[in-house]
């Protein structure tokens, strides 16, 4: 029998949209035998976001496609026309998403209301036009920059299941049948354990008021090691404001069991043992169970936790149970809004901040955010341009640095993806 998966991890790859790039041009009019410069920029390259989509629940598309790239930016135009800025990028996640960073594990975001976004890859700046670069000093500026390349990075994706009512137990204890009975879901029922290997969320209407229900797959000791299916889906629990701890009935030990699970919430995350429960020991309809009742009650009485019997197959108790639930929550405090992009507090590193390291006898590296930006969208077909980038470099300090740092004329300078070499008069040679 093949294995049945539940897809709540993904990894992509991101790509903001290239921006386009100015050109070189001059006005060519009849009567205006000498033009300025009219050369047009690029527009900017789209931006790619996630945005959490409530008709999602798994993140299995992602199996099929992994690579995500926005649309770059048009190329300028004669006559001062600007590049049109590319499509923006909008990649439907599902509701409880996580987002981190793939390489550093840094959470950029959570999306836990539908229609909430977070832009994950920047789209480049179009590159200027030589009409841009129009001066007193320089009338007729024969240099236009190349379009900056989009932001690209791998994300890690996590899915959380968010419902209001977490339904926990040991395998086979009647999870999913109780889910069948008080909503429309439809999970897969047999009488045996691990029917349920993926969470299924159902719906339940209460006095006209919505409750969504999770059925987390059994739990068995060891789960928050990974035992049977626990690892993977004890982190959904986490989302839920409240849980039904489901007793199985014809278990030998209900009272261990509970016990068991408790426990594996505890070990998994202690403020799981923290959250409301309510539990409900199922399948009354068998005469066992009926007759092991009394001593259940009073064993989770003494406890001091809240506890009722039921019965999912014939539906005993079910209406009883529901209320018991919603006066549950009415009770809870509000849900703190989240944040809506963990991404807009990182503070931005300081771009101008470069480093200069030498990495062979006559190779060098220069890293810096502004430094490589400038490196890579300078055209280098145009002498102007490359003289532009000469006065960036005196201007940041990089070229007293590198002077400092003992520097020889030959030497080769690798910024980003270009490499230079150092010539005379502190120029960077051809």
């Amino acid at each position: 029998m093949d294995k049945v998966r539940f897809f709540d991890r993904a990894r992509i790859h991101v790509k903001g949209g290239d921006g386009g790039n100015g050109i070189v041009a001059f006005r060519r009019e009849k009567y205006v035998p000498r033009g300025g410069p009219s050369g047009g920029s690029g527009g900017r390259g789209g931006h790619v976001y996630l945005v959490a989509d409530p008709g999602l629940n798994t993140l299995l598309p992602f199996t099929k496609r992994a690579h995500f790239r926005a649309e770059r930016g048009g190329h300028g135009g004669p006559n001062n026309r600007t590049g049109p800025a590319g499509q923006d990028l909008r990649i439907s996640v599902p509701v409880g998403t996580v987002v981190r960073d793939g390489e550093s594990g840094e959470l950029l975001a959570d999306l836990t209301r539908p229609g909430q976004e977070v832009r994950v890859a920047r789209g480049g700046r179009g590159g200027r036009g030589n009409a841009a670069f129009k001066s007193d000093r320089n009338r007729a500026p024969r240099l236009a920059e190349k379009g900056e390349l989009g932001e690209e990075r791998w994300l890690e994706l996590e899915l959380k299941l968010v419902a209001d009512v977490g339904i926990v137990g040991i395998p086979n204890a009647g999870k999913s049948t109780l889910l069948s009975v008080i909503s429309a879901a439809r999970p897969k029922i047999a009488d045996y354990p691990f029917t349920t290997v993926v969470p299924h969320l159902g719906v339940a209407q209460v006095d006209h008021q919505a409750i969504v229900f999770a059925d987390i797959p059994g739990l068995l000791e060891g789960a928050h090691e990974g035992v049977g299916l626990g690892l993977d889906f004890l982190r959904h629990v986490e989302r839920c404001r409240m849980l039904v701890h489901l007793l199985n009935g014809a278990s030998p030990d209900p009272l261990g069991d509970l016990r068991a699970i408790q426990q594996e919430l505890e070990l998994f995350n202690p403020k799981l043992a923290e959250k409301p429960q309510l539990v409900v020991f199922n399948k009354m309809d068998l005469p066992g169970a009926r007759a092991r009742w009394p001593e259940v009650q009073a064993a989770v009485q003494a406890q001091g936790r809240p506890v009722m019997a039921i019965s999912a197959a014939t539906r005993e108790g079910i209406p009883e149970m529901l209320r018991r639930v919603q006066a549950m929550l009415e009770r809870l405090p509000p849900e703190e809004e989240p944040q809506e992009s963990l991404v807009e507090i990182v503070p931005e590193p300081d771009e101008k901040a470069f480093r200069v390291q030498r990495l062979g006898e006559d190779l060098w590296q220069v890293e810096g955010i502004a430094i490589e930006r400038a490196a890579q969208m300078t055209n280098w077909d145009y002498y102007e341009a490359a003289m532009r980038f000469q006065r960036i470099l005196r201007a940041l300090g990089i070229e007293e640095a590198l002077r400092e740092a003992g520097i020889q004329e030959g030497h080769r300078v690798q910024i980003g993806s270009v490499e230079l070499v150092w010539g005379y008069e502190n120029a960077f040679g051809e």
